[in-house]
Formats: C-alpha cells, structure tokens, sequence
C-alpha cells in the first residue's frame, strides 16, 4: 500500500452494472461525497447514486439563446431603422416581420455555441491527464468494466475505514491510485 497523502484514492474494479451502481449507493448511504465511477456507457441512475445535482447546462443554453435573439434583433434594427434608414414602398423601418429569419438563426447559433463551450468547461474538458490513468486495469473502463474511485480529498476519507469498506463490496480488483 501506498502512503495516503501521495494517493488521489482507492479504486474497485467491478465486473457488472448492477455491481458499480449498487456500490455508489452503498458509498453514498456510508457518508463518501468525493467519488467517482467509469463506466464503459451511460448507467441510468448512476449520477444520482453518486450524489450529483443538476448541472447549469441546459441554462447556458438558454441564455446563449436569449442573447443570440436579441442580439439578432437589435443588429437588425440598428442596421435597417437607425444606421442606414431606406424607406420602400411605404414599409416601416422598424418592419420585425423580415427580422424573424436571422433573429432565428442566431438564437440557435448562440445557443448551440454557448451550450458547447459551457458543457466543456463544467466538465473540465479537455483532461489530458487525470490520476485514474495510472491505475494498469482502467484501460478496460472503455470496454468492459465498471469502477468506482473515492478520492482521498473525502472528508470520510481514512485509509484503512474506505479499504475495509471498498471490500465489503465484493469488486473483483482493488488499487490506489496515485498522483
């Protein structure tokens, strides 16, 4: 075993679904916060067994939309009615009908990019180098196995409580992971 301050946690390598989500419960029940779990696809429910509240995502998507519609609008406004005013037949120059389409396209343009961006960085994308990535058997995390990582950074967090405990649970492999 390795020395606690140089570790990033202890990580169990479990063989099936049902294993790592009934695992992240159990973790979750005991009073760990500070975990996370590898699966080689999408686990429904397994974001709420580790705790995990709603992110702002589908809030930046909104405001990317609100700011791309007004800023659409108001570029067009600005450009027809107040910077290069042409009066033809008789239309007015604030005429919103016309705008719709490029108001439109905006809203969508905005947002999509906003929601990108902002789902990177509250992701923290790109992670070139994460300490899971020291650990031999998580090259099978992308195929067929499921693990679940408690971070020493825990408040919960003691050495031999988390290892007596990460075994209880059955998994199939147990390792630090360092630093």
């Amino acid at each position: 075993m390795t020395g606690v301050n140089r570790s990033h946690g202890i990580m169990a390598g479990f063989e099936d679904p049902e294993q790592l989500l009934n695992a992240a419960r159990r973790a979750h029940t005991a009073g760990y916060r500070k975990m996370d779990a590898y699966s080689p696809f999408p686990i429904e429910g397994l974001a709420q067994a580790l705790g995990h509240k709603q992110t702002g995502v589908a809030f930046l998507f909104l405001m990317g939309g609100i700011a791309g519609a007004l800023g659409g609008y108001f570029m067009l406004w600005y450009s027809m009615a107040v910077d290069w005013p042409m009066n033809i037949g008789g239309r007015p120059l604030n005429s919103w009908p016309m705008y719709v389409p490029i108001t439109f396209e905006l809203t969508i343009l905005c947002s999509s990019l906003l929601g990108f961006v902002g789902t990177l960085a509250l992701c923290r994308f790109p992670e070139p180098y994460h300490p899971v990535f020291n650990v031999p058997e998580f090259s099978r995390a992308s195929r067929d196995r499921f693990f679940l990582c408690i971070e020493t950074s825990d408040p919960k967090f003691e050495a031999s409580a988390t290892l007596r405990f990460l075994e209880g649970l059955d998994p199939y492999y147990l390792e630090w992971v360092e630093q």
